[in-house]
């Protein structure tokens, strides 16, 4: 090619070589999650996690930097960029994977462009294919007989799946698992015969568990179905058998790490993910399955989208003010956008940067089920009209360093998009006595999940937590979290006189990274029958020991996993 589109191809060609480096990188990673299950190589499972998470940036990076030196000045030059997306949209074409390409060729223009709101020009705005990419050449998954021996099903499901099976615990965990299943078919209402047993060909992997994915079909449609594996006696066999859609829906929660889980068509698995989990947004299984960058541009697209068929405005999130950030939400949307604020209120003393890097922590952490996701924005644009006048002058007054007016737009310089949960003050106030003792025993278990996990939240007041449509307690406020393993647990000295109680200042030395569980108990805001009940069924959390015997657990190097799924799902 000559002439003027010879810059274009190059640049065209340059990208889909760096998104191929990066596909063949992110999968070589992924790959590995098989032979760390195999030998309980967790701490590896935890390093790969974290280097899957940098490599997107890494490399998107890389090519910036290759495509500024092959255009040169032209590098800003909207024709040029006009033909490289043509000639990349050509290139990609009837690949399986080309709704990625997509998003990576959109993550260097706007790192060249540093594009405010949406170029269409440049970036692929929505998918300029009309359907889904086309799917690979083996089917997503397979398909076994459901209307003969169930056993010999499972045990075939058991066998052929991609990760070592312990033979010694094959056969009965093959029964106990057809059992189990046969059990939930007749009770069933209007049960319908089972057709077919379908999973998907990978098996899911995160931290110490492995997952065989799939569906019961029968003539009335699909039952999910997830079989957990984990390293038992005897070997790895079944530890629960999940047919429910919000007990699969939790396994895929958005308050979960990313699975690794090798694919030759991600939206392939998506859609049959979907087939399980019919209300979790596509987005949130893009993420949830690795590709975190493009259910990002997933949500984008879908918040657009909301915005043009919808009419209510931008508002403060209910729940107390934060000091550190400013949340809002829409509504009739199901997420809420935090900025930082310029100067954070009293007493919080922690920098613009500081908050960054507690959100970049939990970023790459595992999230145990326990830390909301956070999705980072840069340089997004609504309409003005779309936001209550008192929350736009709060916005511009507390954030005017992120905030800002350019025209009838509001140009946010960053933001960050998390999942709408009840804030657990909130939900107390209004909840039936059973709901909020079963929250406030969450609330305790949602700390020593995050302990187990090295994650020390820093701040415990109950506003800082938030409760699901599961009714799971998960943590949201970032800006004091911490490593576990970092923090000095101490017991309160006793007071050298009766007057040092009184005193406003503490009658002892306090340490930057010392921490009083003795002190716990007045953040909860928690009176009467809850405030006991946290207090008799958690009352470790209040005692250092307890703490400083799980730093001594987590620094021998120990993983503490606990499962995604109620123990007494295990068939067996």
């Amino acid at each position: 090619m000559t002439g003027p589109d010879r810059p274009a191809w190059r640049t065209a060609f340059a990208i889909q070589e760096s998104f191929d480096a990066f596909q063949l990188s992110f999968r070589e990673i992924t790959a590995r999650a098989r032979g760390r299950f195999e030998v309980r190589d967790w701490r590896g499972m935890q390093h790969d996690a974290a280097e899957r998470l940098d490599l997107y940036g890494r490399c998107v990076a890389d090519l910036v930097g290759r495509v500024r030196e092959l255009l040169g000045d032209a590098v800003n030059d909207d024709g040029t960029w006009r033909s490289t997306r043509l000639l990349f949209t050509r290139m990609i074409a009837g690949r399986h994977d080309a709704e990625l390409a997509e998003t990576y060729f959109n993550s260097a223009t706007r790192r060249i462009f540093s594009t405010v709101g949406v170029n269409h020009d440049i970036e692929f705005v929505d998918s300029d294919f009309e359907s889904a990419p086309s799917g690979p050449d083996a089917p997503v998954f397979r398909s076994y007989p459901g209307d003969g021996d169930l056993t010999a099903s499972l045990r075939a499901v058991l066998l052929e799946a991609p990760v070592t099976i312990g033979s010694d615990r094959l056969g009965r965990d093959a029964a106990a698992t057809a059992a189990t299943i046969g059990a939930l078919l007749r009770d069933r209402p209007g049960s319908d015969p089972l057709l077919a047993i379908e999973v998907a060909q990978s098996v899911f992997y995160r931290s110490t568990g492995a997952y065989i994915v799939g569906r019961l079909r029968h003539a009335g449609g699909v039952t999910p179905l997830v079989l957990a594996l984990r390293h038992l006696d005897g070997g790895i066999g079944v530890d629960a058998v999940l047919t429910a859609e919000n007990e699969v829906s939790i396994v895929f929660s958005f308050t979960r790490s990313y699975f690794h889980v090798d694919l030759d068509s991600p939206a392939e698995m998506v859609g049959f993910l979907t087939s399980i989990m019919p209300r979790k947004p596509v987005a949130e299984l893009y993420i949830s399955i690795g590709y975190n960058k493009h259910g990002k541009t997933e949500l984008y697209r879908d918040l657009l989208r909301h915005l043009r068929a919808s009419e209510d405005r931008f508002e403060a999130a209910p729940g107390d003010k934060g000091l550190v950030m400013e949340v809002f939400t829409l509504p009739s949307w199901d997420e809420v956008f935090k900025i930082i604020r310029d100067t954070p209120s009293y007493p919080k003393r922690t920098t613009h940067q500081e908050v960054m890097d507690k959100y970049r922590l939990v970023f790459r952490h595992d999230k145990v089920g326990r830390l909301v996701d956070a999705q980072e924005f840069e340089h997004l644009r609504f309409p003005r009209a779309r936001f209550a006048p008192e929350l736009l002058d709060l916005l511009l007054r507390e954030a005017a360093s992120t905030v800002s007016m350019d025209g009838d737009s509001v140009v946010f310089a960053h933001l960050f998009s998390e999942r709408r949960v009840t804030p657990l003050n909130l939900f107390l106030r209004h909840a039936e006595a059973p709901a909020a003792r079963a929250a406030v025993l969450d609330w305790g278990w949602a700390i020593k999940d995050l302990a187990a996990a090295n994650i020390f939240p820093g701040d415990l007041l109950l506003k800082n937590f938030g409760v699901t449509r599961h009714g799971r307690v998960v943590f949201y406020d970032y800006d004091e979290v911490c490593l576990l393993t970092d923090c000095v647990f101490r017991r309160m000295p006793p007071a050298t006189n009766p007057d040092d109680e009184l005193d406003d200042q503490p009658w002892f030395s306090v340490g930057d990274a010392d921490v009083f569980p003795e002190e716990f108990v007045h953040f909860l805001g928690l009176e009467g029958e809850l405030r006991e009940l946290v207090c008799t069924v958690h009352a470790d959390l209040f005692d250092a020991s307890f703490w400083r015997a799980l730093q001594d657990r987590l620094r021998s190097g120990e993983v503490i996993d606990p499962p995604p799924y109620r123990r007494d799902r295990n068939p067996v």
